[in-house]
């Protein structure tokens, strides 16, 4: 019985929105934002600790939690692709959240080849739209 009234509410779901899913609204981006690295340059090679610092243009860096007009935070993705960007970007070893609005780091990296990514997150660590995220560099640590 459970089940044929969830498969109910599922397909009025479906009907009243027209098989859309419905998602929050994101943050928007002017144009022309980008979120680079500083340090270290792609291709480099390092020695861990590494210094990994962070630059941003045509926006600013705001505390998680803050909600201003063209303001995010950074994200650092370690040795991953790029998560959803229509959801909250995850908070693990792979996915490392800047949310007291830091604009560099160091990593403690094993020796061989990784790659880093920076990805802009609004308030509630969202990206934005459009998202605003840098080139995937490869560094090596000697």
């Amino acid at each position: 019985m459970k089940r044929l009234i969830v498969a109910g509410v599922i397909a009025l779901a479906i009907a009243v929105t027209g098989g859309a899913v419905a998602q929050a609204k994101r943050t928007p981006s002017p144009a022309g934002a980008e979120v680079y690295f500083i340090a270290p340059a792609d291709g480099a090679t390092v020695t861990s600790p590494v210094t990994v610092k962070f630059g941003l243009k045509g926006m600013g860096v705001a505390p998680a939690g803050t909600v201003v007009d063209n303001t995010g935070h950074h994200h650092l993705i370690v040795d991953a692709d790029l998560p959803p960007l229509d959801a909250p970007i995850p908070a693990d070893a792979n996915h490392v959240h800047f949310g007291k609005g830091q604009t560099e780091t160091t990593l403690e990296l094993k020796p061989g080849k990784h790659t880093l990514q920076l990805l802009l997150g609004d308030q509630t660590h969202t990206p934005h739209d459009p998202p605003v995220m840098s080139k995937k560099i490869t560094i090596t640590v000697k």
